[in-house]
């Protein structure tokens, strides 16, 4: 492997790990020891230093990550400013999942199955971006077509709608990988 090879494949280590990652589990990937594997990441960061780069590496202990550049922290904080939090009740859950399974849907059909008015929370969901327009059904009055986002689809961990539970027992499996996250982020705190 070559040095650019195995600068390369450092950068991708530690993008994708996130957090620190051992210069032990770094040689080991690398099939390299682990002085090289030093050397590399110490002269990795000189040079992204040097080039004022975006991103720095820096080391932690016996690790070392990847981050962003602080000079750069305006421009980031400009656009991450203060996300809204996305709460969903159990009204929006309700709301969403008829968008999910029966899309494209009006305002007038969710109203229909729910049996309450859903304007609020169809407004809700689309500021949360897991909702968007769709288009407009061809009936009197041209009433909104909704159906989810890719945001919807994130948020969930579905890699398209063909992923939604189809079952019962699919919606209870996902809910008790739920409630156990939920725990277990509640125990954190």
């Amino acid at each position: 492997m070559t040095l650019k090879e195995l600068e390369s494949v450092i950068e991708a280590i530690l993008f994708a790990g996130g957090e620190a990652v051992s210069v032990k589990n770094i040689a080991a990937a690398t099939e390299q020891d682990e002085k090289t594997v030093v050397s590399v990441l110490n002269n990795m960061a000189d040079k992204y230093t040097l080039e004022k780069r975006g991103i720095r590496i820096i080391q932690v202990g016996d690790s070392y990550q990847m981050c962003t550049n602080s000079d750069y922290f305006d421009y980031i904080k400009k656009l991450y400013q203060s996300p809204v939090r996305k709460t969903l009740s159990t009204t929006l859950l309700e709301t969403l999942a008829i968008i999910a399974y029966k899309q494209p849907v009006t305002k007038g059909q969710i109203e229909d199955i729910r049996g309450v008015s859903a304007d609020h929370a169809v407004n809700r969901l689309v500021e949360y971006g897991m909702v968007e327009e769709r288009g407009r059904l061809d009936a009197p009055g041209k009433p909104i077509l909704f159906g989810t986002t890719d945001e919807f689809l994130r948020y969930f961990g579905f890699n398209d709608l063909d992923s939604l539970p189809q079952t019962f027992a699919d919606y209870e499996q996902l809910r008790l990988e739920a409630e156990m996250e939920a725990a277990e982020l509640t125990e954190s705190k």
